[in-house]
């Protein structure tokens, strides 16, 4: 089973080349609502403001707050226009939203979120893939540890760094772990080109991984729960010496 490349981006993430102005219209007015600019209850710009500033028609500018609503970011009402919505009802797991609020928080507070995160749901998910996953998902799951051993930059080491843990994921036999797994491989993504910044990630990264593998293939549960939690404390502080300042601990 091949590794899995990066998905193509969407075209609300790219910089906009002047051709897309629906697009450019989503990720600009995302990322200001993302990045606290535009704050919750606040109202966008009106329809005619928009207009005016990206010269496009109305059946343009209203499909591009179709797909702003549509991610949860803005409420749009008939006399009152549109207005930001509150952080907690974004969908925060849309791969676009995700990406926004990488771009727009700093690196040491995406990376506290997502830590705890992962704390919180890995190493449960590795243990129910103990007891759960099919041998065609250990083999799946050991063909991306082989993927990671055979690395020789951390560019390479990337793409099956991320597949491992998806694929554990997938292992659980549960449809949401699987779902969120794969909807947060691109802030894991980002999160591994970070520490791949250690001058030893390879080194570390492998013991760690292969820890978990084994537990895995020797069906124990508590053992891959073990792995997991070193892994991730050790990944932890791997990040904290490349990164400036504390990673926040949420």
């Amino acid at each position: 089973m091949p590794i899995e490349g990066q998905a193509e981006l969407s075209a609300y993430r790219r910089k906009p080349d002047g051709k897309s102005m629906h697009g450019r219209i989503v990720r600009e007015l995302g990322l200001r609502i993302v990045s606290g600019e535009l704050k919750p209850g606040e109202r966008l710009p009106s329809e005619a403001t928009l207009l005016e500033s990206y010269e496009v028609s109305r059946p343009v500018l209203r499909e591009a707050m179709r797909v702003l609503v549509a991610k949860g970011l803005v409420v749009s009402k008939q006399r009152s226009g549109a207005s930001v919505r509150p952080s907690s009802e974004w969908h925060l797991l849309d791969p676009d939203v995700l990406y926004w609020l990488i771009q727009s928080k700093p690196k040491n507070e995406f990376v506290g979120v997502l830590m705890t995160v992962r704390r919180i749901i890995e190493p449960a998910a590795a243990a129910l893939a103990a007891q759960l996953a099919s041998e065609a998902q250990l083999k799946s799951i050991a063909e991306a540890y082989a993927g990671m051993e055979a690395a020789k930059t951390p560019e390479e080491l990337l793409e099956p760094d991320v597949a491992f843990h998806r694929r554990i994921a997938e292992a659980t036999g549960n449809e949401l772990l699987a779902y969120i797994g794969n909807m947060l491989s691109l802030a894991l993504r980002e999160s591994i080109k970070l520490s791949s910044q250690h001058p030893n990630t390879h080194a570390l990264s492998l013991p760690r991984h292969k820890a978990i593998l084994t537990a895995l293939q020797n069906r124990d549960p508590l053992g891959a729960r073990q792995a997991t939690l070193v892994q991730l404390q050790e990944t932890g502080d791997d990040l904290s010496t490349v990164l400036p300042g504390n990673i926040p601990s949420f």
